[in-house]
């Protein structure tokens, strides 16, 4: 699970902010992050692959890419002006044999709170 962190605008899945509304639309945002194994990271998977079970060395560098996309996406965001982002999504695709691409997309808007 990703830690609890602070960003200075609001991101959600949902495509609304409960106590705010959507005052104007920016746009489509994205972050995305081609990442591939190492020759090691492969090698110490599949020794974890013969035992079963969750594979740590995946996890970790699956996480530490959605982080780093996130990141990307965030910044975006705040390069077009907004303070939130709806309708966040992942994706993700192997673009080369041993290269997945991660994507980390949303919708970035400028919201005010309810009555402004």
């Amino acid at each position: 699970m990703l830690e609890a962190q602070h960003h200075p605008i609001a991101v959600t899945t949902a495509f609304e902010l409960p106590g705010a509304r959507v005052a104007r639309s920016l746009g489509i945002v994205r972050g995305i992050v081609v990442r591939s194994r190492s020759v090691f990271g492969s090698i110490g998977a599949s020794l974890q692959q013969l035992v079963g079970g969750n594979i740590t060395l995946f996890t970790e560098l699956c996480e530490q890419t959605r982080q780093e996309a996130f990141q990307i996406l965030v910044a975006n965001a705040q390069a077009v002006g907004a303070n939130a982002i709806i309708g966040m999504r992942y994706d993700s695709t192997e673009v080369a044999p041993g290269a997945t691409e991660v994507l980390a997309y949303g919708t970035a808007v400028i919201v005010v709170p309810l009555g402004e």
